[in-house]
């Protein structure tokens, strides 16, 4: 018997009437505390949404501003695929965002309209605002509005750690590449659950939404991580598959708490967001003795195209090859390859419909060139193509005659064990034009700066020892769990002025 040829979904909304109509009564998104939706409840529940807001006036391409907190997962989802249905453009922002940058955001896209979650105030600005229950009507069935592969899906706004949030631009074709229509086929298919706690609004929160459609298992989350919570969820579901960001990692470890809960469920432990630093992934490889632990290099920019590495022991710093038929190469400053061993600048290239900025053609001729998209980082090629990250390109120090990677200096401090949590940053100097400063956060008392640059002299040159070493609570961090420099250079400058302590 021949069987069945499944369509291949080429929008986000055919995406989940495929899995609606294979799979009804399955878990699509379960939040901790806030319940669960099935498939069928996702597109009944959005197709409702739609008609609402084709009813208050949206049209194709307007933009719809998504504002929900990560209690609100289920929905998000809703309206997500709800604005798509409409030919909307979805625009997810977090609710950790300050208000004037909200603003920003949305008035930068012109939207429309803005759906938001409980317990959140809706915006100022000219859209109209409304939580996804006051729309959902009686209204049932799909909705009649043609929705194709290059209509454009989706605005997501950068961290910002550099300037100013860019929107992002994907379409439907770029969302959508790589899906699995097959059951038996799809992703993570080891997991019953796949655990995150990834904000709304971030390219690692949307990767997992992305995930909920396509891959076999449950996407679990929780409304807020803490180390206990996380492990208890692991635990309660015997979760497979785990992604998270270092800065997660790093807290759930200096808890301890995978030495009193049980993690041998866990067969794949991701991190993204940013490069583990090596000592990070030897801990986590113990931590989760049954699990493969792997890094993700992406950029919202970027995505779909990645490298993927399972950590090695023999290169522990390495971010691994492209995946998926991406590719990879390091630059010259005049975009010509370089050979393996030298640094230059890092370009993804996938084979799925490129993003671009929105509405910002001067960034964009900057980072995306012919199909490639340059990713702001240095680094270079070892002799099997494997990625080697130096630094982000804007956090490179020259001190002096040297240029010094900031990562590598991090990556020694982790290695120290009384240090929780490191990062480095460049500081004006009057003869050196720059100098290093290091602001740590201890695992325990009577840690000193002396002590961190006696151990930091075994392990690095002259030049790469930072010349100021802050000792602090926490370290500055953006939605995406990233460490922010600006505010860590603030802390430095008020430590300067007497207003906090530091060695």
């Amino acid at each position: 018997m021949t069987p069945a040829v499944v369509p291949v979904p080429r929008t986000v909304p055919e995406m989940l009437r495929l899995r609606a109509a294979q799979e009804p009564e399955r878990a699509a998104v379960i939040v901790e505390g806030n319940g669960a939706m099935t498939f069928g409840e996702w597109e009944r529940r959005s197709d409702a949404l739609a008609h609402g807001l084709l009813d208050r006036g949206v049209r194709p391409g307007d933009r719809v501003g998504l504002i929900f907190g990560s209690w609100d997962w289920i929905d998000f989802s809703v309206a997500y695929c709800a604005a798509q249905k409409a030919g909307a453009v979805a625009v997810p922002l977090s609710d950790r965002l300050a208000p004037a940058e909200v603003r920003h955001m949305l008035a930068h896209c012109s939207a429309s309209a803005v759906l938001y979650g409980r317990d959140l105030r809706p915006p100022a600005g000219d859209h109209w605002s409304a939580a996804p229950a006051d729309l959902e009507g009686d209204a049932a069935g799909a909705v009649d509005v043609r929705v194709g592969p290059g209509d454009l899906a989706q605005i997501l706004y950068t961290s910002g750690t550099t300037g100013l949030p860019k929107g992002v631009a994907a379409s439907h074709a770029n969302l959508v590449f790589g899906c699995e229509t097959r059951p038996n086929r799809r992703r993570f298919g080891h997991s019953r659950h796949l655990l995150h706690a990834f904000p709304i609004g971030t390219n690692a929160g949307q990767t997992m939404l992305m995930n909920a459609l396509d891959a076999r298992p449950a996407m679990l989350t929780l409304g807020r991580f803490t180390p206990g919570r996380f492990a208890r969820l692991i635990e309660s579901y015997g979760a497979g598959t785990v992604f998270v960001v270092p800065a997660m990692a790093i807290e759930f470890l200096n808890a301890g708490l995978h030495e009193r809960h049980d993690m041998s469920s866990v067969l794949l432990l991701g991190s993204a967001a940013s490069a583990l630093p090596p000592s990070v992934s030897v801990r986590l490889a113990a931590a989760f003795p049954s699990a493969t632990i792997t890094n993700y290099y992406t950029s919202t920019e970027a995505a779909p195209a990645q490298t993927i590495m399972i950590f090695d022991p023999a290169r522990p710093g390495a971010l691994g090859r492209p995946a998926f038929g991406g590719s990879l190469r390091i630059a010259g400053p005049g975009g010509d390859p370089l050979p393996a061993g030298e640094t230059g600048e890092v370009w993804l290239r996938s084979p799925a419909v490129p993003r671009s900025y929105y509405r910002d053609e001067r960034a964009g001729a900057e980072a995306f060139r012919d199909g490639w998209v340059r990713m702001g980082d240095l680094g270079h090629l070892d002799a099997d193509g494997y990625l080697h990250l130096v630094d982000r390109e804007s956090d490179v120090v020259k001190s002096g005659a040297f240029k010094v990677s900031t990562l590598q200096v991090e990556a020694a401090l982790y290695e120290h064990a009384d240090v929780a949590e490191a990062a480095v940053v460049g500081l004006p100097h009057p003869v050196l034009g720059t100098t290093l400063a290091a602001a740590v956060v201890p695992r325990s008392a009577g840690i000193s700066g002396g002590d961190l640059r006696a151990f930091l002299t075994e392990r690095l040159a002259g030049h790469e020892l930072p010349e100021r070493v802050l000792v602090v609570d926490a370290l500055p961090r953006n939605q995406s769990g990233k460490v922010t420099k600006r505010e860590l250079r603030r802390l430095f400058d008020a430590a300067a002025t007497g207003q906090t302590e530091g060695t």
